[in-house]
């Protein structure tokens, strides 16, 4: 027993000993340790980035830009529906009928693609019912529609019903829906933000330790066997810098990158979605308050969606950015502002030509097709906010496309890089061992 104390005394005095391999050997190890603990964590970290900025590319934006769209071509299949029934019977206005017809079915086919598309992505139970029951709303006003259609004299009566499920039942579900995937969308990018961070921190942390562990083994080694800087480590030291400074370099790019596609692109797109879901909305007030023989709830209700779209004011729906606003368009807010008030204008000629009896020549104003008239100028308004919504998608799309490209291959990258590190750090005390033989 004591011969074994003894030399466990003996070890250890040699472990500790500075010119013994122990000591060459334990700092072998930390550096390997730290280089393997760099690659397994940021090879995971960035894979892990990489799926998150995929699901919110193709999950997160596309099922809020899908909700979005729903809720626009809802609002539009109901402002048709009023311009159906208002140029009924007229065969002057067969033309305006027939293109409310047409319009009517391409929306109809629109909401049953975003339904269908909603469904297959849903990813919550909840998400899957509201689906379900939106199916269930939409047969009721079909349903409504329909009969509204073949009334005749009794139209007005079913229109009535049928935009009421469409306000009280349709619309609030696909708003719901809408908030559920824009919440998905912020708690992806928060997600990613979290990752983000952690593999910044980690690559700085392991990084640095790693570079000062192969700096001091290199200093090291140079004093105590007098020899020159060891090649091996130099280009271990190198590789590890040229791992790290790239691999923060792209996690902060491609943060700053989304950050912007969504502050800039995505929000103002959607936003602007809805705001065109709230202008047709408006507009069809404007029908509904000739259909209803001047119901003055018809004006109030488009006075107030007016002025939600201008300044944000009175609305029912969270809208954060708004068609007039100047975070919408940088570029094109006065034009998009200004083509709304044109239509204003429209829409307050003809409540002053319902209120005087001449309903024809409102009508006619509400469906002609010239520069003044109610359709073409709102038809120019939208042109507007479309084109801007469509360049704010377009930019998105880019930008998505910009990350993943940035993030190519970063999974990988620290597996070979450290690899290395790993392989050339026995490497250059391989011959100092081999001294002590």
């Amino acid at each position: 027993m004591p011969a074994v104390i003894e030399a466990t005394r003996t070890m250890a005095r040699r472990a500790v000993r500075p010119e013994t391999p122990a000591r060459l050997r334990l700092w072998v190890a930390v550096t390997v340790v730290t280089a393997a603990a760099l690659l397994a964590t940021l090879s995971l970290l960035m894979a892990r980035v990489q799926e998150q900025v995929r699901i919110i590319g193709d999950e997160a934006a596309p099922q809020a830009a899908t909700a979005a769209d729903l809720y626009f071509a809802l609002s539009d299949m109901d402002a048709q529906v009023a311009r159906m029934v208002l140029t009924g019977g007229d065969d002057a206005l067969a033309g305006t009928q027939i293109d409310a017809l047409g319009t009517y079915q391409e929306r109809s086919r629109q909401v049953d693609a975003d339904l269908q598309k909603s469904l297959t992505t849903s990813s919550t139970a909840a998400d899957r019912a509201a689906v379900l029951t939106l199916l269930d709303h939409l047969a009721v006003y079909r349903e409504r529609v329909w009969q509204t259609l073949t009334a005749g004299d009794a139209a007005a009566g079913f229109y009535t019903q049928a935009t009421n499920v469409l306000h009280l039942d349709l619309l609030p579900a696909a708003q719901a829906l809408k908030d559920a995937s824009e919440k998905r969308l912020d708690d992806a990018y928060a997600g990613k933000k979290v990752t983000q961070v952690l593999a910044v921190t980690c690559a700085l942390v392991l990084g640095i330790a790693l570079l000062i562990l192969l700096l001091t083994l290199q200093v090291w080694l140079a004093r105590r066997f007098r020899r020159v800087f060891s090649p091996a480590l130099l280009v271990a030291t190198v590789l590890t810098v040229l791992l790290i400074v790239p691999a923060i370099a792209v996690l902060v790019l491609q943060g700053q990158r989304l950050g912007e596609a969504r502050d800039e692109s995505l929000s103002p797109f959607l936003a602007l979605s809805q705001a065109r879901a709230i202008s047709y909305d408006a507009a069809a007030d404007t029908s509904r308050y000739l259909i209803s023989e001047n119901l003055a709830y018809y004006d109030d209700d488009f006075k107030k969606k007016a002025a939600c779209l201008v300044n944000g004011d009175s609305c029912e729906v969270s809208l954060p950015v708004v068609a007039g606003g100047p975070d919408v368009s940088p570029f094109d807010a006065e034009q998009v502002a200004s083509r709304w008030q044109a239509y204003q204008k429209d829409h307050q000629k003809i409540i002053a030509l319902a209120a005087a009896g001449k309903k024809d020549e409102a009508v006619g104003v509400l469906t002609g097709i010239r520069r003044g008239d109610a359709a073409f100028d709102f038809t120019y308004f939208d042109a507007a906010v479309g084109e801007i919504a469509d360049e704010r998608q377009a930019d998105f799309d880019q930008a998505m496309d910009d990350t993943s490209t940035l993030l190519t291959g970063w999974a990988v990258i620290p597996l070979v890089v450290m690899g290395l590190v790993i392989v050339l750090v026995p490497v250059a005390v391989r011959k100092r061992f081999a001294e002590y033989r």
